[in-house]
């Protein structure tokens, strides 16, 4: 169907991730500025600035939620609270805890903040109480009662040497406490709603508080009371005092007054002048509202309400944190945004590769706005314009394009710049009369695009030539042409290559064809029917005349364009088949399912070559980059996944094994051939090869004084090139050839290394369990030859030569010379044939004759036995009355002694006879008969 000669994909490995860091919750960065600290479930979680990535997770052992936390002023301390009532103090760079105490407090922690000595922490409890505690010394020093309700706001003066701390709890007052006497010293009483923040000027004399009643008061330190109440007609969530040295002209201060910026409801950053309260400069957001929306933004709930509010002097930055979870940087003095993170994306409905070489992804959650990601550094950008929830994108080929559909009925387009990378709405379009969930892009250039929607109809939106934007004009696109396409919801929509053909795809359980050739008209071709349920999605294939439709049946299927018939089904998902898309020029499949598993599909042997187990709930978002060397994946259980195409570095990864395989083992013989045995090896140690190993120490034994070779060679090696040859030892023990080598190097194993070392080895235990058995195997075998070898040496020793002459030469002899120790066990001396009446003495005609001895055949173990003792006894005879060997005769009836006969008595119940098969040519070898 494709080029055959393409690699096929095998595999995909997880390049990165971007999960959910921030759920709600306390904000804190560190002094140094690097990190962001915040909460998540029962988590805290550390995010480097620089890089986006989540670098340390610190978590309660018992799993409980976590209430509140503290970084200490100098980022060495780390103390958090959880529903457990306990506090817990934190090594966060080993994420290592190094202390837990109970809180005292009767309900959780709602607060908690540290001095600027970082030594005492101040908790506030749900309780109405606040504790203090030195960290230090490790001990409770205040405990403050007064306050009435939950205590959701503790604050240290940031000069130490007053030792005052102020608190504030449901009463909307703000506690002053000498911590010196312990005692209240004064409430500060403006605000009728909760307090949210508090500011305090460099000479500590000001503070400003702001609160939900929508306004902030300045107030005078020195005398306790209020000099300003300043409206700010929002719930304002934070608040800080801009430094009076600097120039911050840009955002209208043009005085040394006491400025200061707010954060709340509205979802912008305000600055005010203090001594006046007037507002001198509110922050423009770059979004794409519609007048209509201008409401929105009023009301509480709107997800880019700002909830914290965090100075970074350091750098003079500014951090919020919005409702929806996201964290901005801005840069001062112009407000500008520097970065945005994505602490909690919701549901992923849908994922595209987007930018110069795939560099971002944009992502549509369940949320109206888009998050466009720059995978590098997990920043994101934040994209508003439509107003209800985005269901679908899709990228036009070069990538800087793409479109988007929503429930708000409408269309939108989308452009990234190349240079900056920041990417903003070009056109609108909103016809549909009811839900929009599909949208295809145009394939060759970028003409038109093409929406599938709730209400049946499918539209085709034309593009202008020129999408350029003047002072942030948005086109409006009108559709320049309508179908009804089917009778339930258009699930999916897709066009081909040549941008000549359109498929969709329907609830209904069908797919069509249609033509776009057509001026200002699309005409049906044809119906695929086969899908036992909706269809959710539908593909063409890149290069041959093929539709991929995947359905909530489970099943994959691939149809002909010529006669609409069903070419394939691949069937292996167990639930619904969400998403489907062609790979590798059209010859392999990626389908992702409601099971959270994405597979891998070999159209030619319709084979599933691998599964990824990629997500823990529905893989809506699946898409393969322009390269087709990595593919994202976006799941509704909020993570997303950019996978990397390893096939090709397996297969590199692979074949430089195998040369480095080569080079080792010419390296190997070199170093044999050099006779350097202790770098020969651990070089074959390191190629985790049992049968390379064995080379070696085979090599090791066959040389002189291969036992003390050996020893000092093995002895050598390093503690896991020990465990290593153990193991092997183990391998090599269940084969009788090697079993020989294998003892070799227990022996000097167990005989030079303690037990407690030897069992500190990885898997001794089982290793040596393994010896045991075959050991006992190889014992008993090795008996039963000894055995064996006992009676031939009995039996030769006995045997007669029949109608042998009265002389014979010495040559022809035969050697009844008992075994020496020193000898072999099984070992018979041949002569060599002197003369055409010589005598042929064969070491393979005694084994012959072994193998035919009738003894073997009818004796039971214990006549072995006991023959056994007997032949030891009669090898010991025979070697204390060894008679002398004559130059003619050799056994001759009158030479045998009186105590042969007698012994050849006693067992004859063995041996019946020996006879010799008397021959007229030649003599003839003795064999045993019956």
């Amino acid at each position: 169907m494709a080029n055959t000669n393409l690699q096929f994909k095998t595999n995909y490995e997880v390049s990165s991730k971007i999960e959910p860091f921030y759920k709600g919750g306390k904000v804190q960065i560190s002094k140094d500025e690097n990190y962001i600290f915040c909460t998540c479930g029962s988590r805290v979680n550390v995010l480097e600035i620089s890089t986006g990535k989540i670098v340390h997770s610190i978590e309660h052992d018992d799993q409980e939620d976590i209430t509140s936390f503290a970084l200490s002023c100098d980022d060495e301390l780390l103390v958090t609270a959880s529903r457990a009532l306990l506090l817990k103090q934190w090594d966060w760079k080993q994420a290592q805890c190094t202390r837990s105490w109970k809180a005292i407090h009767t309900v959780p922690v709602a607060s908690m903040t540290f001095d600027s000595t970082s030594t005492l922490l101040a908790t506030g409890g749900c309780d109405g109480t606040i504790k203090l505690w030195d960290v230090v010394k490790q001990y409770c020093t205040h405990n403050l009662k007064g306050s009435s309700g939950v205590v959701h706001l503790v604050e240290f003066h940031p000069d130490i040497s007053r030792l005052q701390l102020f608190s504030s709890s449901l009463d909307c007052g703000i506690r002053l406490w000498d911590l010196r006497s312990s005692q209240c010293v004064c409430v500060l009483q403006s605000h009728y709603s909760a307090v949210t923040s508090l500011s305090f000027s460099s000479d500590g004399d000001t503070m400003i508080s702001s609160g939900r009643d929508k306004i902030c008061t300045v107030w005078d330190l020195k005398t306790q009371k209020a000099k300003r109440t300043v409206p700010i007609y929002e719930a304002v969530e934070g608040v800080v005092m801009l430094p009076q040295k600097q120039d911050f002209s840009q955002i209208g201060i043009k005085s040394k007054d006491l400025h200061f910026i707010t954060a709340g409801s509205k979802g912008v950053l305000r600055v005010w002048e203090a001594s006046t309260g007037r507002c001198v400069y509110t922050q423009t957001l770059s979004s794409t509202l519609s007048p209509d929306s201008e409401e929105e933004e009023e009301k509480d709930d709107d997800p880019r309400s700002l909830v914290y509010l965090l100075h970074l002097p350091a750098s003079s930055r500014l951090a919020t944190v919005t409702a929806e979870h996201n964290i901005l940087l801005y840069q001062l003095p112009a407000l500008t945004t520097q970065q945005q993170f994505v602490g909690y994306s919701d549901e992923v409905l849908d994922v595209k590769f987007l930018g110069k070489g795939d560099s971002h992804i944009v992502v549509a959650t369940n949320s109206c706005q888009l998050k466009v990601f720059e995978l590098l550094t997990n920043s994101c950008q934040i994209l508003y314009g439509h107003t209800d929830t985005v269901l679908s994108l899709d990228v036009f080929k070069k990538g800087f394009l793409f479109a988007s559909c929503a429930k708000d009925r409408s269309v939108r387009v989308w452009q990234m710049d190349s240079d900056s990378g920041q990417v903003h709405c070009v056109a609108h379009g909103s016809s549909h009369t009811n839900v929009v969930g599909s949208i295809t892009c145009s394939r060759m250039k970028a003409s038109f695009i093409v929406s599938g929607s709730q209400d049946c109809t499918v539209k085709v939106w034309d593009l202008p030539a020129d999408l350029s934007t003047t002072g942030g004009d948005i086109h409006q696109l009108t559709a320049h042409s309508t179908e009804k396409a089917h009778d339930k919801d258009v699930n999916s929509v897709a066009v081909s290559p040549n941008d000549k053909l359109l498929a969709s795809g329907s609830q209904d359980r069908t797919a069509k064809l249609w033509s776009l050739a057509g001026e200002g008209t699309m005409a049906l071709l044809g119906v695929f029917r086969g899908h036992r349920r909706g269809i959710w999605t539908v593909s063409f294939s890149p290069v041959d005349q093929v539709l991929a439709t995947s359905s909530a049946d489970g099943t994959t299927k691939l149809w002909s364009l010529q006669d609409f018939s069903c070419l394939k089904t691949f069937e292996g998902h167990d639930a619904s088949v969400l998403k489907v898309i062609f790979v590798s020029r059209g010859t392999q499949l990626l389908t992702s399912g409601s099971d959270g598993l994405v597979k891998l599909w070999t159209i030619k042997t319709n084979e599933c070559v691998k599964t990824l187990d990629a997500h823990q709930d529905k893989v809506w978002g699946l898409h393969a980059s322009r390269k087709d060397d990595k593919m994202v994946t976006g799941s509704t259980d909020s993570n997303i996944t950019v996978w990397m195409d390893v096939t090709e570095v397996e297969l590199a990864e692979e074949q430089a094994k195998q040369e480095d395989q080569i080079l080792k083992q010419q390296e190997l013989s070199n170093l044999l051939h050099e006779k350097k045995y202790l770098k020969a090896l651990g070089l074959a140690i390191s190629l985790d090869q049992p049968h390379t190993v064995l080379t070696v120490i085979k090599a090791i034994r066959e040389v002189e004084d291969s036992h003390e070779l050996l020893e000092k060679t093995v002895l050598k090696l390093r503690v896991d090139q020990k465990e290593s040859l153990l193991r092997y030892c183990a391998v090599w023990n269940m084969n009788a050839r090697n079993c020989l080598n294998a003892q070799a190097v227990l022996q000097v194993l167990l005989t030079h290394l303690p037990p407690e070392e030897l069992l500190q080895y990885q898997g001794a235990r089982t290793h040596l369990e393994g010896l045991i058995p075959y050991t006992e195997r190889h014992m008993q075998r090795i008996g039963n030859l000894l055995q064996k070898s006992m009676f031939l040496n009995y039996m030769w020793q006995k045997m007669r030569v029949a109608g042998a002459p009265s002389g014979m030469d010495q040559d022809e002899e035969m050697d009844t010379t008992p075994f020496e120790e020193s000898q072999p066990l099984f070992m018979i001396d041949k002569e060599k044939e002197k003369g055409s009446s010589g005598e042929k003495q064969d070491g393979d005609d005694s084994d012959s004759g072994q193998d035919e001895d009738p003894i073997k055949e009818e004796e039971e173990d214990d006549d072995e036995v006991s023959a056994t003792k007997k032949a030891s006894t009669n090898i010991k005879q025979a070697q204390n009355g060894k008679d002398a060997k004559t130059n003619g005769n050799h056994h001759s009836e009158s030479e045998e002694s009186s105590d042969e006969e007698d012994q050849e008595e006693r067992d004859q119940t063995m041996v019946k006879g020996v006879k010799c098969l008397p021959d007229s040519s030649t003599p003839q070898c003795p064999t045993l008969t019956s």
